[in-house]
């Protein structure tokens, strides 16, 4: 061997996997390498160019980052980096950068996939072991989405067209003509912030359909104090808001001026799911029977974002505002039915509708607040029917009906406000199984229709009471326990048995429901006011109150988990078969099996120390 390559075999003796690899084999690795260098500064990898070799530090330092800039890890000597790419696709999955002069040894991709096919000490290392392959994975599968990393200001291609409030509706149609633009925001002398939108639309349905005198000032028919999203923020989040809000036009604004506006078809190009077409579809219907119509939409749009690999947060609070669009236009159907209601009311979603976490096997669990008016002889007849007809309509459309009678054609969830209150606070002050249950259910709570400000004052409600009463907490961590994940002595999967389902997994109530149960008892402990699980978790490691990394395992663990179960509904859907929540072991790939062995490891050591921070007094 030359002089250089004894130098490569003697670095390789001193660093894991390659110190791991027999000797001759090392000796045929440093015969290989090639050798480059890299000043300060100087970019080494861009995202998505081809890669060809394994990065291993040799001196210097490097910083890896996201695709989003955001800075992911740092190396030094003995540190490799590109496997990723080499694993997957051939291109670089994460951007890197020399931060001092660096060399860098390169193992050529024929090498490295050899090292990683026939060693498998080299390939666990590569996949990175524990909890930091865990987070590999789960950070991987967020940085494949286009919708999670892009900035809104990327979908920004002309400066604003507005108008002055005081002009005529006619000044405004010319106005969009000659500009070529859907849209126009109005505005208002020495306000910097658009007093109003006015879209195509609004021209069509408020001035043409109904004969206004086209004279009359633009103000009279814009939407006043229009949704706007930040420059900085992500292309998600504005799809998301566009689907909460059913908005087709969202004004960009920076340092508080309105830099831009998108529009629906700039989210196209982003959103690959089609759910926000499934959403408009919805509030066209006229019927249960076409509401029902929509269901293998709604399917397709689920196995849409789990193909182009959106992530559990994504698909969970889409499938959520699906749901929630399903309840609002049922609701609109009833009251065309049976009449405006009699006294004031708001209808709920509960459990994971409400966590904005849903996957697409789910039941219907729903309540009903009436005003603290209501009288059951005078009013209850109309409540009852506008409940039941609900009910049908979620059934029909594939949100089965819950075994448990946990909707608002129940009477017993169908009370006025002050009845509710009644009920939470006999909850948390005599704390039953039953009432834990309860909890367990109510708890997750959020307005869909009618007097939102009342789910609102009902999770104020229920935080001011659980803060004072430590003996509940104590409780509901004893309850969170009851659903253990399935790993048994030697951390060997414990299989369900019952009939239908015997030696499989159920992710949900063996994974991702534990996740949710504990997530909310931390949540409850530090008065947060999310019911998301994600952004409580984002709240809980803010307080303080896990050990150090603990709330970023757990957080992991549960997207780890809901994609495993999401993923296998997917296929089931893909191959005709009706989705469930039970995974079979066989079915997992070596990666997943092994994700899901440290996932569910996380969960255990997040119960144990539930009891431990909730003691019984």
């Amino acid at each position: 061997m030359e002089v250089e390559q004894l130098e490569v075999l003697a670095f390789l003796r001193r660093f894991p996997p390659f110190n791991q690899l027999p000797e001759e084999v090392m000796t045929e690795v440093a015969t290989q390498v090639e050798v480059g260098y890299f000043k300060a500064g100087t970019r080494i990898l861009e995202f998505g160019q081809a890669i060809d070799a394994l990065h291993l530090v040799r001196s210097g330092a490097v910083e890896v980052f996201r695709r989003n800039g955001d800075l992911y890890n740092r190396l030094s000597e003995g540190g490799f980096f590109g496997e990723f790419g080499l694993l997957r696709n051939g291109r670089v999955r994460f951007p890197v950068q020399a931060l001092e002069d660096t060399l860098i040894y390169f193992v050529p991709e024929p090498i490295f996939t050899r090292l990683f096919e026939e060693h498998e000490l080299f390939a666990d290392a590569v996949e990175v072991e524990d909890r930091t392959r865990l987070r590999q994975a789960v950070s991987r599968r967020e940085d494949a989405n286009e919708l999670m990393t892009a900035r809104i200001e990327s979908l920004v291609s002309r400066e604003p067209v507005s108008l002055d409030l005081h002009a005529s509706v006619q000044a405004a149609a010319v106005k969009m003509t000659e500009e070529s633009v859907s849209c126009l925001l109005i505005t208002e002398t020495d306000n910097i912030r658009p007093a109003g939108i006015l879209t195509d639309k609004d021209l069509r349905t408020r001035v043409l359909a109904v004969g206004l005198d086209v004279q009359q000032p633009v103000s009279s028919i814009m939407t006043e104090d229009p949704l706007s999203v930040e420059h900085s923020q992500l292309v998600f989040e504005a799809m998301l808001l566009m689907l909460r809000s059913n908005l087709h036009h969202l004004p960009v604004m920076k340092k508080g001026h309105p830099i831009g506006v998108i529009a629906l078809s700039d989210i196209i190009r982003y959103e690959s799911q089609n759910s926000l077409f499934v959403v408009s579809s919805i509030f066209r219907q006229q019927s249960i029977e076409e509401l029902q119509g929509l269901v293998d939409d709604v399917r397709s749009s689920f196995v849409r974002m789990v193909r182009e690999d959106a992530n559990s947060r994504m698909i969970g609070t889409a499938m959520a505002v699906i749901g929630c669009s399903f309840k609002q236009r049922l609701l609109e159907l009833g009251e065309e039915k049976f009449g405006p209601p009699p006294v004031p009311y708001c209808f709920l979603a509960l459990g994971s509708m409400a966590r904005e976490e849903q996957s697409i096997v789910t039941d219907q669990d729903n309540a009903m607040i009436l005003h603290n008016s209501f009288d059951p002889a005078l009013h209850d007849d109309y409540f009852r029917k506008l409940a039941e007809f609900v009910a049908e309509g979620l059934d029909a459309c594939g949100y089965t009906y819950c075994k448990g009678g946990i909707m608002a054609s129940n009477s017993r969830w169908r009370q006025p406000l002050k009845v509710w209150e009644g009920y939470f606070s006999n909850w948390i002050e005599k704390p039953t199984p039953e009432f834990l249950l309860n909890s367990s259910i109510f708890f997750d709570l959020d307005g869909v229709w009618g007097k939102l400000e009342w789910a609102d004052q009902l999770n104020d409600f229920i935080n001011r009471k659980v803060k004072h009463n430590p003996r509940f907490l104590a409780c509901m961590a004893r309850n969170a326990l009851n659903r253990t994940p399935p790993l048994g002595f030697f951390k060997d999967f414990v299989m369900e048995k019952d009939g239908k389902h015997n030696n499989s997994i159920n992710t949900k109530r063996r994974g991702t429901a534990p996740v949710a149960d504990l997530i909310r008892v931390h949540a409850l402990a530090i008065g947060s006011t999310a019911r998301n699980s994600f952004e409580r978790l984002e709240d809980i490691i803010a307080a303080n109150i896990l050990p150090k990394g603990r709330g970023q395992d757990l957080r992991d663990a549960l997207e780890l988990i809901s994609m495993v179960r999401i993923r296998h509904q997917a296929l089931s859907i893909q191959q005709g078969e009706l989705p469930d929540n039970n995974v079979a072991p066989e079915n997992l790939s070596d990666f997943e099996r092994k994700n899901l062995k440290d996932a569910f490891q996380i969960l255990s050591h997040a119960q144990k120390f539930l009891k431990f921070r909730y003691p019984m007094s």
